[in-house]
Order: structure tokens, then sequence, then C-alpha cells
């Protein structure tokens, strides 16, 4: 159990480092071929970002572990909204009109989407290359419509093209390294405890490949930019399910768990409303309201833990 628990902590370990040296080595290249800020932000560092998270569900989906997989992706989603903007309204409320603007009203057409999906029982092919067709128009729509602005932590010095590389290789080792161990101890985890690899998908496993969003967006909230806490999980949350679901359907059609047809799938769509709902009433997500946000995903996880 020992070397288990630390598979998943070494596993998240490499995640997070191999994500970012991914990121880093991806954009000092894209710099020296000359692509614009703005590309770089709304491509290379919107996709690494995300990388962990795909070659987790990637992974899972191969090791014949369709819960963990999908479990990665509505558990991110989840956590995403009640954990990790209910947390930053906690310090800071939130205003910020991205949540009734264009890309929250996809974030909650994609959930529904997302969660169609499930009740059909399986995720196949042409779903999953549908979702990166609809991810594709997306992105294209919003670099034509100018709406991602340059990320801020993009450097402005051109680094040598070894670099990059380097860089970017060093990372891609260690996410996959680190996609491995994650998965390999949550599913033994999940064996020890007689839990599903489901529970463990949507609990363990996607709280900790949304570590990366959970820091940007605090960050955000204690800076009082709240519009980029809010940007952070909506973007995140479109392509969790457009392109994360959408890649690994392509790679390997996923069954979908019975026990994720329940509690779960109505907590993704009700998660995705609740930050409209609150804004349309009060004009801002408040800290009660964030309070509440971070109690309802307490509440859940106790649910979905105690109920295996």
């Amino acid at each position: 159990m020992l070397v288990d628990i630390l598979f998943v902590l070494g596993g998240l370990t490499a995640l997070v480092l191999g994500g970012d040296a991914l990121v880093r080595g991806s954009v000092a290249v894209a710099m020296r071929a000359g692509l614009s800020p703005l590309v770089i932000g709304l491509t290379l560092v919107g996709f690494g970002t995300s990388v962990p998270e795909l070659m987790t569900s990637l992974i899972a989906a191969f090791d014949g572990l369709p819960g963990i997989a999908l479990g990665n992706v509505v558990g991110s989603n989840i956590a995403n909204i009640l954990l990790i903007l209910g947390l930053s309204a906690v310090i800071a409320p939130v205003v910020a009109g991205a949540v009734i603007g264009r890309d929250g009203w996809i974030m909650i057409g994609v959930t529904v989407l997302c969660a169609g999906l499930m009740l059909m029982g399986q995720v196949g092919r042409i779903a999953g290359l549908v979702c990166v067709i609809l991810l594709a128009i997306y992105l294209f729509t919003t670099l034509r419509q100018g709406q991602v602005e340059p990320v801020a932590d993009i450097p402005t010095e051109k680094k040598p093209v070894w670099y990059g590389f380097g860089f970017f290789l060093a990372g891609l080792v260690g996410v996959l390294i680190g996609a491995k161990l994650l998965v390999d101890g949550a599913s033994a985890i999940a064996a020890a405890f007689n839990v599903s690899n489901a529970v463990i998908g949507l609990t363990v496993v996607a709280v900790g490949t949304s570590l990366p969003e959970l820091v940007t967006s605090v960050i955000a909230a204690r800076k009082g930019q709240g519009d980029i806490a809010v940007g952070n999980v909506v973007g995140s949350n479109i392509f969790n399910v457009l392109g994360i679901l959408g890649i690994t359907a392509v790679v390997h059609p996923l069954d979908v768990p019975a026990d994720m047809q329940g509690l779960s799938l109505w907590m993704l769509v009700g998660a995705a409303l609740a930050p409209a709902a609150i804004m349309l009433a009060f004009g801002r997500i408040t800290r009660l309201a964030g309070v509440l946000m971070v109690l309802a995903y307490a509440g859940y996880t106790a649910v979905l833990v105690i109920g295996t």
C-alpha cells in the first residue's frame, strides 16, 4: 500500500514538473520559429498545461481502466468549478462576465454533450472525432476574434533551439512516466480498498491532475483578477471534454461505468450551471456562495467514498 501511495505522489509530481518543462520547451521553440505570443498562449500554453490530464486518460484507457480515464475528465470538471472556483471566491468575490458570456455558455453546452455521451453508455470514435472537430472550431473562432490575450508568463527572451527541444523532451518523458505511475498507483489503491476505479478517477486522479488550475486560480483570486480565475476554469473544462475526452475516445473507445451514470453525471451538469446562475442572480460569486460550492464538493466526495 505504501508503494502504491508513493506511486501516486510520485506520478503527480512528475506530471506537474513534466508539464511545466513541456510548456517551457514548446514556447522556446515556437518563439524561435517566429510565432506570435497570441498563438503561443492559445495553443502551446493552453494545450501544454492539459497534457498531463490527456496522458493520464490515454494510459488508463489502454490499460483497460475506463473509470479512471472518464473519471479524470468528469471529476476534474466538477472539481474545477465547485472546489477551485469556490476557493477562489472564498479568497475574493469573483466578478467575471466570462461566466455568462460566450465561453461560459459554450462550457455549459459542452458539459451537456458530455453528459449525453455518458448516458449512451459509450464514448466511441465517432463521438470523439466530433468533439475534436468542435474543439478545432472553437479555437479557430476564438483566435480569429482575438478573445485570447497573451499569457503573462511567456518569456520575452528567445532561447536557443537546443534549449527548447531539451525541455520539451524532458517534459514529455516526465509526463509519460508520471501518468503511468499515477494510473498504476491509483488502480492498485482502488483494488486494495475495494473501491471502483471510477471513484478513484473522480477523486484522487481528478483533483491531482487539476493542481495546476488550482494554483493558477487561487493566485489570480488573491491578486483580484477574478476574470483570470474564471477563464482558467472555463477554458480547462471546455478542453477537458472536447480535447482530452475527444482524443482519448478516438484513440481508444470508452465504455462508461454504470456508477458514473448517476450522481456524478448530474453533479457535472449542476456544477456547470451553478456559476452562471449565481452570476445572473447576484452579479458575482460571493464568499458565501464560494463556501457553499466547496461544501457541496466535500459532500459529493463523501457520498462517493461512503457509497462504495
